[in-house]
């Protein structure tokens, strides 16, 4: 089965309404360094966390290389979503120069 895959560089920084930037990433690789704006809901938590998505949206999938955000985007279509993969994930998205937030004080924000 193919999976609907975007480029980084067709994610727009700044989201416009009716867009999601979920990243599906653990909570130690989130609170290094993630996207400003994104959600967060680790893989490992997504069935059971699928009330926290909004509704009728258009989902970007992103991990860190693009792996994990595949399978979640395979899950999401499959149960009712619109969902995209981001491929290269948040390493794609900082080596572009794309903006990061951090969660440690006084740490520069990395992708781990």
């Amino acid at each position: 089965m193919t999976v609907p895959s975007v480029e980084v560089s067709e994610v727009p920084v700044d989201l416009p309404a009716g867009k999601v930037l979920l990243d599906v990433r653990e909570a130690d690789e989130w609170t290094a360094g993630h996207a400003p704006g994104a959600l967060h809901i680790p893989m490992s938590e997504l069935a059971g966390r699928l009330d926290d998505l909004p509704a009728d949206s258009e989902l970007y999938v992103v991990c860190r290389m693009g792996g994990r955000s595949a399978r979640v985007t395979q899950y999401l279509n499959a149960n009712g979503w619109e969902a995209v993969n981001v491929e290269g994930g948040m390493q794609v998205w900082a080596s572009s120069g794309r903006p990061l937030v951090g969660e440690v004080a006084g740490a520069e924000p990395e992708v781990i």
